[in-house]
């Protein structure tokens, strides 16, 4: 080649090698960011909720409820509280995500306090945007509804939605945090120590499976409308544009499945606490620290096979039914009839009912004045020689105290053998 036509040639052969080296290192560098977005997300925040059928059944298949492969576990009635079946139930573990279930507790409370309404408008934070794991990709400045917002923590457990509620009800992340801890001690979860809203943190934030379980309890029974949200299988947000699908499987592939909250991340494990109502009876299994997603649903199936197979939910008394009267000295009536103070719901083994003993105590008398709701006796239940449930006879109504005049022409009537008929 001449020097001229070699020249003449070398810009254009820089130019490709530049080109070529700037799109080399876009490449690398994009590959790079994706690999590290994989990486963080999925040993950090995101929410693994794979579940396959054939692979459920054989674990389920070789498992024994008593022996599970998860950290932590109980199995507890939801009318009762009673636990069924546990494991390491107190064992202090990262919980991950199943912190939404507080989160969601507080988010209810104030919906019930009238400090906010499910169609009040939450506007995105800076902070709350920064949020990634499951999330919804919410932008600063952008506003949706608490419903909207609820749903997407609810279904799909998306951080960001989870972030920006907490600071619309606190005002801050920190706040909030406050009084999800605050409410874990009025709740008696004495083993449980929340950092944030959402269960990123690891490190010092932490509950147990029969904390989780309580609270599980404690939010369907008191704001049984966040179940609304908690059973949909599939919705969407942002009007359509984006897919809401449950990380909770057991609402698609168990039925009676009505809640209630996944979680993961690398430390944690696979978390999952499950809701599941058949007929008068509903069950809250939790799982923590599970190996893999598919084992977390075997074994919260296998142990709520085991609850429904074993176990049975029984009314044995219900409230205001009459169970005798008693007399009443010095009123202006001279008996009054004692009812049930409250509904009696035991969780008993299959076949048991009929070895219920039932021993009903009342008062030999009481003197007026009588105040409605007044304690005249106690029925105690036994099962086996041990007490199972004790519920309080109460007064129907109250009564005042008779005059002297009254009392006296009673006495006198009495003396004429016209017995307790009443003047």
């Amino acid at each position: 080649m001449s020097k001229n036509k070699l020249l003449k040639s070398l810009p254009k052969y820089f130019l490709r090698r530049a080109f070529s080296i700037v799109l080399s290192l876009l490449l690398v560098l994009t590959s790079v960011s994706i690999s590290s977005t994989l990486l963080y997300q999925s040993h950090v925040y995101a929410d693994a909720t794979e579940y396959d059928a054939t692979t459920v059944s054989k674990i389920m298949s070789s498992t024994d409820v008593f022996n599970l492969k998860s950290k932590a576990s109980v199995l507890m009635d939801c009318d009762t509280g009673v636990i069924l079946v546990e494991s390491n139930s107190s064992e202090k573990l990262p919980i991950a995500s199943i912190t939404k279930i507080m989160s969601m507790y507080l988010i209810m409370e104030a919906i019930e306090n009238g400090k906010l309404s499910f169609d009040d408008f939450v506007q995105v934070s800076e902070y709350s945007y920064g949020f990634g794991g499951s999330q919804v990709y919410l932008k600063p400045g952008e506003e949706f509804t608490v419903h909207e917002m609820l749903k997407a923590i609810a279904i799909h457990s998306a951080n960001d939605a989870t972030v920006a509620l907490a600071e619309k009800i606190a005002g801050s992340e920190e706040t909030f945090v406050s009084l999800m801890n605050e409410k874990a001690q009025q709740l008696g979860m004495k083993n449980t120590n929340f950092l944030d809203c959402t269960g990123l943190t690891d490190e010092g934030h932490y509950s147990t499976a029969n904390d989780i379980a309580v609270l599980s309890r404690e939010l369907i029974t008191k704001y049984p409308k966040i179940l609304d949200y908690t059973k949909i299988w599939h919705d969407t947000f942002r009007n359509g544009e984006f897919s809401l699908d449950n990380t909770n499987k057991l609402v698609r592939h168990y039925s009676g499945t009505i809640g209630l909250k996944t979680g993961f991340t690398t430390k944690a494990g696979h978390c999952l606490s499950a809701v599941v109502k058949r007929e008068n009876l509903t069950l809250i299994s939790v799982t923590l620290g599970g190996p893999d997603s598919n084992t977390r649903f075997a074994e919260t199936r296998k142990l709520l096979d085991y609850g429904f197979a074993n176990f049975e939910s029984m009314v044995l008394e219900t409230k205001n039914t009459e169970v005798g009267t008693i007399e009443v000295r010095k009123g202006i009536e001279m008996e009054i009839q004692g009812v049930v103070e409250e509904d009696v719901v035991v969780m008993l083994k299959k076949g048991s009912k009929q070895k219920i003993e039932r021993h009903l105590n009342l008062e030999p008398f009481i003197i007026a004045p009588v105040e409605a709701g007044q304690k005249i006796g106690e029925i105690v239940y036994k099962l086996d020689e041990k007490e199972i449930a004790k519920v309080n006879v109460i007064t129907d109504k109250a009564i005042d105290k008779a005059s002297f005049i009254k009392l006296f022409f009673r006495m006198v009537l009495e003396w004429f053998g016209l017995g307790k008929n009443d003047s």
